[in-house]
């Protein structure tokens, strides 16, 4: 099954002789780089899904907060274990 992952961008930068815009994007505790090509208005601060390297759209926090519990709960999220700082916290 192919997944997007909702993710936080960190930072933003042009890269490949300036030809690429690239986000450093936080899903949990594991950094990984996107290419933001697809979505020109996303900046800093902002939750993409990225699938296969590639930010393919924004979302809200909850909504990302959201489905990344849905992951967790069917067990597709792979490497990204460290995803707390994403999950909805129990009051």
């Amino acid at each position: 099954m192919c997944l997007a992952i909702p993710g936080k961008i960190k930072s933003v930068e042009m890269q490949y002789d300036g030809r690429v815009r690239m986000a450093k994007v936080v899903f949990g505790g594991i950094t990984k780089e996107a290419s933001l090509e697809m979505l020109p208005d996303a900046n800093i601060g902002d939750y993409v899904l990225v699938h296969v390297g590639v930010a393919i759209s924004k979302v809200n926090e909850e909504e990302a907060q959201k489905t990344f519990k849905y992951l967790e709960e069917i067990g597709e999220l792979g490497d990204l274990t460290d995803v707390d700082e994403y999950l909805p916290k129990n009051n």
